[in-house]
């Protein structure tokens, strides 16, 4: 293996800067839908859990790659149409913003299902105490529901992130110079396939003990009071 890999060194640094970039753009956005999608799916009402419900449904039956293929070039025509209304030719929606929607629509549906599971892990009674104590609905959601459910769904949304993290691959596909974009362009450059591929493994893999250990971190700061109680 060549280690100055043939001068696309810094392509790839710059590469893997995007992935990052892409992986947490399209979390923040998976977190907020995962969040409103478990509200409405764990709702009394019954509109917001069909809606919670559907979306995690549809969302979650397709494969991400072909969200990523729709909304990228489904955005083309809508995209276009709100230029000429606006007057304002060749607005388009880039590959950063079509990669980030897909992923974080993707990871929010995944998402809905964990922060579901960890809302009704919740005894009742804690929702229950904090009404004898005269907190309103939306204190006691902030309060007392929602750093328990953080702590009980910090593994789960880990492992969706994982996943995310190296779906971040599949926006290769319309043209976002992430990692596997950059790889495939010094391939066929260099013509040394096995180089950079494996190169590109090991950023992934590089990225992903980052996570696992940020993510390690993050659980056991969200589980201090818990432990100190349970012991």
């Amino acid at each position: 293996m060549n280690f100055d890999l043939y001068g696309f060194g810094p392509a790839l640094a710059a590469g893997t800067l995007m992935t990052i970039k892409l992986a947490l753009c399209s979390l923040t956005l998976g977190l907020v839908l995962g969040l409103l999608g478990a509200l409405g799916k764990t709702s009394p009402h019954k509109p917001l859990q069909w809606l919670g419900g559907g979306y995690s449904t549809l969302v979650r039956g397709v494969p991400e790659l072909l969200w990523v293929l729709l909304i990228y070039f489904g955005s083309v025509t809508l995209m276009r149409n709100i230029g000429e209304l606006l007057n304002l030719p060749g607005l388009e929606l880039n590959a950063f913003a079509a990669g980030t929607i897909a992923l974080g629509l993707c990871f929010g549906a995944y998402a809905t299902e964990v922060f579901r599971g960890a809302i009704l892990a919740i005894p009742k009674g804690h929702r229950e105490a904090g009404q004898a104590l005269g907190l309103g609905k939306t204190r006691i959601f902030w309060r007392i529901i929602l750093p328990q459910m953080w702590r009980i769904a910090l593994p789960g949304l880990g492992n969706l992130f994982m996943i995310l993290m190296k779906d971040t691959a599949l926006v290769s596909v319309i043209g976002l110079e992430e990692i596997m974009r950059r790889s495939q362009i010094a391939v066929t450059a260099s013509k040394e396939p096995f180089t950079f591929f494996l190169v590109a493994a090991f950023i992934y893999l590089g990225l992903t003990v980052i996570a696992m250990s940020t993510m390690y971190f993050l659980e056991k700061r969200a589980g201090r009071g818990f432990s100190r109680s349970a012991a």
